[in-house]
């Protein structure tokens, strides 16, 4: 199955490319030929809708959580048909409510279409290759 793990930083692009590396190397484990894609720099370049599943995530922009960079939902307008698309989403935990960002990162894939099979708030990317290897990404 072809996979896309999506990510944006809106400050801390090493940290979240290391997150989405481990979950990259967690859903590979299982089989699925999966692709990182740096949404911040690849803009509306990399359309979506010829992947399966989608893991998509980004960072508070705010210490205090609840706001995330404007570019994911720019881009996730601009990736072409992602309704129905099965997905995962994720936020780095760096700010003091990481819920709220979470949140808010949910409310706009869901705004696109997207079926939210399971989210999550990371920190190491230990832990991201276990999810990943844990994540019912095929279709049932």
């Amino acid at each position: 199955m072809r996979v896309a793990v999506v990510y944006y930083a809106h400050t801390n692009d090493r940290k979240l490319l290391e997150l989405s590396q481990g979950l990259a190397r967690g859903i590979s484990a299982n089989g699925h030929d999966v692709d990182i894609i740096n949404a911040k720099v690849q803009g509306g370049d990399k359309k979506l809708s010829f992947y399966e599943y989608l893991a998509v995530g980004t960072e508070a922009v705010t210490a205090f959580g609840g706001t995330i960079p404007e570019g994911i939902t720019q881009y996730l307008k601009q990736s072409g048909t992602l309704s129905g698309k099965r997905c995962f989403a994720f936020v780095l935990k760096k700010s003091l409510r990481p819920m709220k960002s979470l949140a808010k990162l949910m409310k706009v894939m869901e705004a696109e279409g997207m079926y939210l099979k399971f989210s999550e708030i990371l920190m190491k990317p230990t832990d991201a290759e276990e999810i990943g290897k844990r994540l019912h990404v095929k279709r049932r």
